[in-house]
């Protein structure tokens, strides 16, 4: 008996082992270097070994037929193998290293990003509010950064050799038409946004996403706070205003409202030895701005509109009349946009959003009178997709809807009527490509038509980035952009077609704990800008295409936060050598918005005793070309260089009561933008002049600023 069971057991055994099959192989890296520790199974089962340090494993199992072979390491994608377990013998198992997000490479060349989530932060978005001299303006904090020139009696960005109205802005992904306020001819203009409304920006100065077009130069892009993070009020009273924001919190939805009231007349009256200018009425302003937020499990809903009415009535001097000539403005800009974000299954999001604008001009000039009067429109439609961790595809379409109608009307009572109507559609498709956390490629392309132009374009854009080391990256960008023509010319003319131009991009990015070095050097090529046979567009002008240029230069970006304790600081310098033929140029030449040397110098320093924060900036430039009659050459003169520093004082009486005081051109530098010449020469032959200098030499204003919150330590010091 006992001999049958012992015979009946070895049978058995005989009989398992039989059944077992041996998987055995070698893990390698891509280089073919063993890789020891990996963790090697069957799916689903408990049989399984690790690597040793050869690579080598092997074990058996009594699984048969097809089967999943898991292999997986730490820093290496999961590799997969399904087979039969009698083929699974003597592998030769190659990992690839994971992709990782934090540490790996980024696609940076011709972008600063701006954010306490973005991964490669230049600039902050209380930066923009703490800045001496930016005045609380997104403009005057981006003018710090390199690629960027001052252009201080227009105050819009001009970037890279381009004119401003080659820069767009848009809200949440949603084109912003009219971004600046209405101002009058040689009096700076401002942002129409209010910074605590953002939580970050991402400002490309070249080679920008395919998802963004209709910019020859520059993007800036401001995206909305996703959630706040409590309910709180904040009270501003300005020697030059007031201001009131609140946010409200209700589960996953919560509104901010922010609303302020500009005057300058305070101002005026305190300092009435203005240069050039007499006003009648200063310029004032109410302006206003909302952002609701609804979040769900596998959504975000956000709805953002902002509101601007200003007037003004101002004389300036003019070379060609007696007297002064008046300027009448008032101006009424609505914004509003909408963008759902869904999250579905399988790592797809999907954006849809739509933006409308409404801007009305009432301008008078001496005895004539404009209307001018644009209606615009934005829908969108977004797909993003990841694959894996190595690639990742973005695609969809837009289209913009812009209706610009203006109507001129003249004291003996002369009109005209000028305009046009565009329907402008859009497709782009852009794929992130990562073979490794040192080597990734961004490959896009974007296609637009439109309908006034009764042109279409395709725009390749690729860029690729190099990880040469664990602080260290170099990067190259390459993309065509294009345009519509400016609505100056647009109005009068219907035989335009795009202007186009093409970025070239070279840069090197290092990125230590709390510094931040950049260097980068670009070229533009500039093709069929417009062109007029008029020193202004107007009705009767002669338009084409012909127009061309160049834009070459170097921009250094140094930033240091942790070197000395308490204080900030950056500097920026810019070489900029360009040449246009455009507009009424006779022939190629420097446009006087383009210095050839530009330099920014910032400071934040937190006094602890003093409980105080100073900030001191210096931004220099050197002169810009303007053009003599009196000589033969165009464009060949220089204005002296420009200078200001600036300082602000932030003092906080108590942690949540903040009073404030800001100069800028402290020390009263005589700065000069450049010089009107007369119509027509003088008795001798000679065409007389005047310097266009800003209306005051310095600019001050004096804060007190309150918050209520609920955590009774907010303050609004990130907002000065």
């Amino acid at each position: 008996m006992l001999k049958s069971i012992f015979t009946f057991i070895l049978l058995c055994y005989s009989l398992v082992s039989i059944a077992q099959s041996t998987i055995s192989g070698a893990v390698t890296d891509a280089k073919g270097n063993p890789i020891e520790g990996a963790n090697i199974y069957l799916e689903g089962t408990y049989d399984g070994a690790s690597s040793d340090a050869n690579g080598k494993f092997n074990f058996e199992t009594s699984e048969t037929g097809t089967q999943n072979l898991v292999v997986s390491m730490i820093s290496f994608d999961t590799y997969m193998q399904a087979g039969d377990v009698s083929y699974l013998k003597d592998l030769d198992i190659q990992l690839q290293e994971a992709i990782n997000q934090l540490t790996g490479v980024t696609l940076t060349a011709g972008s600063f990003q701006a954010g306490d989530n973005s991964k490669v932060s230049v600039l902050k978005p209380l930066d923009i509010v703490t800045t001496a001299g930016a005045a609380g303006d997104f403009v005057g904090a981006l003018q710090t950064l390199p690629g960027t020139s001052n252009v201080s009696e227009d105050g819009r960005l001009f970037v890279r050799g381009g004119q401003a109205g080659e820069t767009q802005v848009f809200i949440d992904g949603l084109r912003v038409f009219q971004p600046f306020n209405a101002t009058a001819n040689n009096i700076p203009t401002r942002g129409r946004f209010s910074p605590f409304l953002f939580k970050g920006i991402t400002f490309s100065t070249g080679g920008y996403s395919a998802e963004y077009g209709q910019a020859l130069s520059s993007v800036l892009l401001l995206n909305t706070t996703d959630e706040p993070d409590q309910e709180k009020t904040d009270i501003s009273v300005l020697s030059v205003g007031a201001g009131l924001g609140k946010t409200e919190i209700w589960g996953n939805q919560s509104l901010s409202v922010n609303a302020q009231y500009i005057n300058l007349a305070p101002y005026q009256w305190l300092i009435p030895n203005e240069q050039g200018a007499r006003w009648n009425k200063p310029y004032e302003s109410i302006s206003g701005e909302a952002v609701f937020r609804s979040k769900s499990d596998k959504g975000m809903f956000k709805f953002y509109t902002g509101f601007n009415q200003a007037n003004l009535d101002l004389d300036q001097e003019d070379i060609n009349f007696d007297d002064f000539v008046n300027f009448r403005l008032k101006n009424s800009n609505l914004y509003a946009n909408t963008s759902y974000k869904h999250f579905f299954d399988n790592e797809w999001t999907m954006t849809a959003g739509a933006s409308i604008s409404s801007d009305r001009n009432d301008i008078g000039f001496a005895t004539n009178s404009i209307d001018a009067n644009e209606t615009a429109g934005h829908l969108k439609l977004k797909v993003k997709k990841s694959f894996s961790s190595r690639f990742q595809l973005n695609f969809g379409a837009e289209h913009f809807i812009t209706d610009y109608q203006e109507n001129f009307l003249a004291p003996d009572g002369f009109t005209f009527d000028s305009g046009f109507q565009d329907n402008l559609s859009a497709g782009f498709a852009e794929a992130d490509i990562f073979f490794s956390n040192k080597f990734a490629m961004k490959l896009g392309v974007r296609g637009e038509h439109s309908s006034f132009l009764e042109d279409s374009n395709i725009a390749p854009r690729v860029s690729l980035a190099y990880k040469s080391s664990d602080k260290g990256q170099f990067s190259l960008a390459y993309g065509d952009f294009y345009q519509n023509p400016l609505s100056e010319s647009l109005k009068f003319d219907q035989s335009l077609n795009f202007e186009k131009t093409s970025h070239y991009i070279f840069n090197y990015q290092y990125l230590s704990d709390g510094k931040t070095f950049r260097a980068e050097a670009f070229y533009k090529d500039y093709d069929k800008l417009v062109k007029f046979d008029t020193q202004m567009p107007q009705f009767n002008s002669q338009f084409n295409n012909l127009g061309s240029g160049y834009a070459s230069g170097i921009d250094l970006f140094w930033r240091d936060n942790k070197s000395i304790k308490n204080l900030d600081y950056w500097a920026s310098y810019s070489y900029l050598n360009t040449e246009r033929d455009f507009r009424d140029f006779p022939e190629r030449a420097t446009p006087n918005f383009a210095p050839t040397h530009g330099l920014s110098l910032v400071t934040k320093y937190w006094v602890e005793d003093w409980r105080s924060q100073i900030g001191v900036s210096y931004n220099y430039s050197s002169g810009r070309p303007y053009d003599n009659p009196n000589t033969p050459e165009f464009l060949a003169e220089k204005t002296k260089s420009f200078n200001s520093l600036n300082v602000n004082w932030a003092y906080l009486i108590s942690q949540q009561k903040i009073l404030f005081f800001s100069v800028s051109n402290v020390t009263g530098f005589k700065n000069v933008n450049g010089y009107q010449y007369a119509n027509t020469p003088n008795m001798d032959g000679i065409f007389e002049r005047r310097a266009i200098r800003p209306t005051a030499d310095a600019f001050f204003v004096v804060g007190f600023f309150w918050t209520i919150s609920d955590d009774k330590s907010s303050n609004q010091l990130d907002n000065l």
